[in-house]
């Protein structure tokens, strides 16, 4: 069944690992005839800083206006980041701050504690990069990055399922390491 994909590289610089699974993602997806938007967020040009929080709403600047309606746009959305100090990119957090608005990711409930979210209909994949290995993240940092991104900002939307696939230890990793892990993103991307 085709499907509309956008994959959100949250790594600022497109010329690396992240940005190469990016695009063997974004290859495997074609062939599977979906179609694929990429957005780069290291070209974006937008203040990364929720400057009032949600007492004031900042105007956004094109390039987020842009994303926002791919992100409206997609059926399934692909973040590719690398997992720095046990969590997301400033960069990538920036966007979810400046993005994912009251009325547009969620809406709060009077007289309630939970949101209903709004981005309902859409399913999420996480492919995160990381120097420490994935079974230490997962079982000593109980996975920090992983729980932001899955449960407090993707599901509180209503984006769900929500499947995480870790790639890692980048340091020191064997380029037939780097070969395997691009390899399984186009396959992800193939069988989406």
């Amino acid at each position: 069944m085709r499907k509309r994909i956008l994959i959100v590289l949250g790594h600022p610089a497109e010329a690396s690992l992240c940005g190469a699974i990016a695009d063997a993602y974004f290859q495997g997806a074609q062939a599977a005839n979906h179609e694929v938007r990429l957005l780069g967020l290291g070209k974006l040009n937008f203040d990364p800083i929720l400057r009032d929080g949600y007492n004031t709403i900042q105007t956004l600047e094109p390039d987020l206006v842009a994303a926002q309606e791919s992100i409206a746009w997609a059926e399934h959305l692909v973040f590719v980041y690398p997992i720095w100090w046990g969590s997301i990119p400033a960069i990538l957090k920036g966007l979810f701050d400046r993005v994912f608005l009251p009325g547009f990711a969620f809406k709060f409930k009077k007289d309630a504690l939970m949101v209903d979210g709004l981005l309902k209909q859409r399913t999420a994949h996480l492919i995160a990069t990381m120097d420490t290995p994935p079974w230490y993240y997962r079982f000593v940092y109980r996975m920090p990055g992983h729980n932001q991104m899955k449960r407090t900002i993707l599901e509180f939307c209503g984006i769900k399922p929500v499947t995480v696939s870790s790639f890692g230890p980048v340091k020191n990793s064997k380029v037939s390491t780097r070969e395997k892990w691009l390899a399984g993103a186009y396959q992800f991307g193939l069988n989406i």
